[in-house]
């Protein structure tokens, strides 16, 4: 039986969740101007300021690039405002013809030119409106939830979220591939201890062997910086919630993404298929960051796992929050959408499971999250290192 959702169809026949103007900044010279401009319009715009600096090195520049591309892209976004200086070395041009590529609406503003922050303020707020006028008379329509691209995380892990949390995402995620959905999990340094685990899963040698390149790649870089990954796993946090060895974190971590085949893994913030079925992306394990490069990849919807508690959402897309910890869900109710502890007391994996993925069926047909409800946006871009590109 085909399962539907209501979502806003864009001129590139994706579909969003959500029906926001972006207010995109390039660099962090002016991520509280786009932030003053998206808060002053009201809740129809999202801004997505960050800490990126202007001037980067090529390759740094490039994924900044890709990922803000990427962003202004996603289908939640109806319309984007483009933010800049005036003299960063990325190019703001190509970000903005990545984006109209797409057939939305996008502008692009540069505070040089406008004289300053002052009249900055009233010409974006000028053009934020005139865009939200060009997107507010759309109305959802019914489609197919293999228009759903799902990305999936995980932080503040314990011992219930390997038990409990990541296997009823991971089954939440078995369901929408069924149903021909595409599901994205990320977090390289994650997949350490069962990268073998994860390769033997992939559809062709070729993407086995990319998986455990990556691995291998990140762990070098962590050796280039003074840090042994493996060694530094489980963290102190996770320590403290239960976990005791890498291979244990990383077993119950890559349990989220489900039991289907691997079909591909692919770059930070590179475009995601829809009806891929489940792909991996290379990422660092920081959750904020982690998740932007998901949502760049075109993710309308984030399922976030947490044993001990995390807050995190993101101004793109509504992050669903999961976890399997009675005493997290009783502390942290207004921040949890779902509680898979009864899995700790005998519930079925798969009952847990079926609740999780029809709670994407319904965040997919606008209900909100609690962390939409609640007004948490966070947003971080990964940022390559010098010593990463030696």
């Amino acid at each position: 039986m085909s399962i539907n959702f209501g979502g806003y169809r864009r001129p590139d026949d994706t579909v969003g969740v959500r029906n926001h103007v972006g207010v995109i900044p390039v660099s962090v010279s002016v991520s509280s101007v786009a932030s003053k401009i998206a808060d002053d319009a009201g809740s129809f715009a999202k801004a997505t300021p960050h800490q990126i600096s202007g001037n980067q090195p090529k390759a740094a520049r490039q994924q900044t690039e890709r990922v803000l591309t990427g962003i202004g892209k996603n289908p939640n976004f109806g319309a984007v405002l483009i933010v800049s200086l005036g003299t960063e070395a990325v190019d703001v041009q190509k970000i903005g013809g990545g984006i109209a590529q797409t057939g939305k609406a996008v502008e692009i503003i540069s505070l040089i030119d406008e004289g300053g922050t002052k009249p900055t303020l009233v010409r974006g707020s000028k053009l934020v409106g005139e865009l939200n006028e060009e997107i507010a008379g759309l109305t959802r329509q019914q489609v197919d939830i293999q228009e759903l691209i799902v990305g999936v995380e995980c932080g503040g892990s314990d011992a219930t979220s390997g038990i409990a949390a990541n296997p009823a995402v991971g089954n939440a995620c078995d369901r929408l591939i069924e149903s021909g959905g595409t599901a994205c999990f990320s977090e390289t340094p994650e997949f350490i201890g069962a990268e073998h685990i994860l390769a033997k899963r992939s559809v062709s040698q070729s993407v086995a062997n990319r998986i455990l390149e990556k691995v291998d790649q990140r762990e070098r870089m962590g050796g280039l910086m003074g840090v042994d990954l493996r060694g530094a796993q489980p963290t102190p946090g996770n320590q403290e919630g239960g976990l005791t060895t890498i291979e244990e974190k990383s077993l119950g971590a890559i349990s989220k993404g489900g039991t289907k085949p691997i079909e591909d893994i692919v770059d930070y913030g590179e475009q995601l298929s829809k009806g891929g079925g489940l792909i991996l992306m290379d990422t660092p394990g920081y959750d904020v960051e982690s998740v932007v490069a998901k949502v760049a990849g075109g993710a309308q919807i984030i399922v976030f796992t947490t044993g001990r508690g995390s807050t995190t959402g993101n101004p793109v897309a509504p992050v669903i929050k999961v976890t399997g910890n009675p005493q997290t869900y009783e502390k942290m109710a207004n921040n949890m959408d779902i509680d898979a502890s009864g899995i700790l007391k005998g519930e079925s994996l798969s009952s847990v499971g079926e609740q999780i993925f029809n709670k994407i069926v319904q965040i997919s047909n606008g209900m909100p999250t609690e962390a939409e409800r609640r007004g948490l946006e966070e947003f971080a871009i990964n940022e390559i290192q010098q010593n990463e590109l030696r």
